[in-house]
């Protein structure tokens, strides 16, 4: 039996990649895991609730574009957030943003880009659906380094112009994962212009923007409202897993011009899986309360400052702009992560299981992602475990 050969060059998923890296292996004690990014702070208290009085709803379909109520949250959500007034016709709910970055794609990359075979930037290191979206439509995916030297987003308009007539989509991170840099309001507007030259879509994946230190980041869309862009030429991603520590909700949305959501929604029609109606009636009552996100973020802006009194003084550490990552710098990421694992008994991910080789290397070889989603004295003990191991 044959087996198409379209995948077969996709590296092992990171996270299977690294159990078989680490398991075979003793911790050297009691397991920190630090690996993933799956929020454990406390979500809403009114969730249970709201759950429990929808649950007769499991015995409907869902509309698949998401119910009448739950666009009107997000319409409202994104008006407050961001200053964009958009309908329910430019917003679909997704299941989880993953679902969504994924059939953007297979929904609006066209089959060539001025004759030739498109082209899929991705930030290089990335989140890994960006790669599989590529793959999937036939696309070559172009892995752009984010480095310290690029204030860690990726420089698209230095690539050559060859290459920029063939980009029919940019999928952008901001805040990054896993750098916690944060794209201004320069930034989106520099890559917004860019667009505009060569004609592509942006992809701007912000499931971040949530979770931050004082100022909250600009957005994609905003931007290129104030721009007056076309408005099919940014699609933005958002969820409620790291937003309202849900990730078992599954509950994010995709917003952009009426032409590319029609598009995702057709797509979706016929072989999505939209979110359950009691679940979704959960995400209405989460878009709608903010008190619990900033209860979330404060305690977020006390892990950045025990990070930062944990590694002042090592060299090459840089505090993240956003998000709940560090990104710490190592001689090798492999190395540190069974030297972290045998040792202390702490589990991180190397970083390069984020990224792909380039001509320039792989930007991900030296550093070591570190997920700051613990209790605050399992997150400080950790961080105390890796500087002690790592850099004393």
């Amino acid at each position: 039996m044959d087996f198409p050969e379209r995948f077969s060059n996709l590296p092992e998923y990171a996270f299977p990649r690294l159990r078989t890296l680490l398991d075979s292996l003793s911790p050297g004690g009691e397991p920190i895991v630090m690996t993933i990014g799956e929020p454990r702070h406390a979500f809403p208290t009114f969730v249970s609730e709201t759950l429990a009085t929808a649950t007769e709803e499991f015995a409907k379909y869902p509309p698949n574009e998401g119910s009448p109520e739950l666009l009107s949250a997000i319409v409202g959500w994104v008006s407050q957030r961001y200053g964009v007034s958009l309908t329910p016709d430019q917003i679909m709910v997704l299941n989880g943003t993953r679902e969504g970055l994924y059939n953007a794609a297979m929904a609006l990359c066209p089959e060539a880009k001025n004759g030739k075979k498109p082209i899929i930037l991705t930030p290089n290191p990335f989140y890994q659906v960006y790669a599989i979206g590529a793959v999937s439509v036939g696309a070559e995916a172009v892995f752009v380094n984010a480095t310290a030297e690029t204030g860690h987003l990726p420089d698209f308009a230095a690539l050559p112009k060859d290459v920029l007539e063939r980009v029919a989509i940019a999928y952008i991170c901001s805040p990054a994962n896993p750098q916690g840099a944060v794209a201004t309001e320069d930034y989106w507007r520099a890559l917004i212009t860019l667009a505009e030259k060569y004609d592509f879509r942006i992809f701007a994946d912000e499931c971040y923007s949530e979770i931050y230190r004082d100022t909250p980041p600009v957005g994609a869309l905003e931007i290129a409202a104030k721009m007056g862009a076309d408005p099919e030429r940014v699609l933005i991603f958002h969820s409620l897993s790291k937003r309202s520590n849900l990730p078992g909700l599954r509950s994010g949305f995709v917003a952009g011009g009426r032409k590319s959501i029609a598009a995702v929604r057709q797509l979706r029609a016929y072989s999505g899986a939209p979110l359950p109606l009691p679940l979704q009636r959960v995400a209405e009552k989460v878009w709608a309360d903010e008190a619990h996100v900033e209860e979330s973020r404060g305690l977020y802006r006390e892990k950045y400052r025990i990070a930062d009194k944990i590694f002042a003084g090592v060299e090459g550490y840089e505090s993240p702009q956003a998000g709940f990552f560090l990104w710490l710098p190592v001689a090798d990421g492999e190395e540190a992560a069974v030297k972290l694992w045998t040792e202390t008994g702490v589990r991180v991910l190397p970083g390069a299981y984020l990224s792909r080789d380039t001509d320039a290397g792989n930007p991900g070889t030296g550093f070591i992602r570190v997920a700051m989603v613990a209790p605050k004295e399992e997150m400080q003990r950790g961080l105390k475990l890796i500087r002690d191991c790592l850099y004393d």
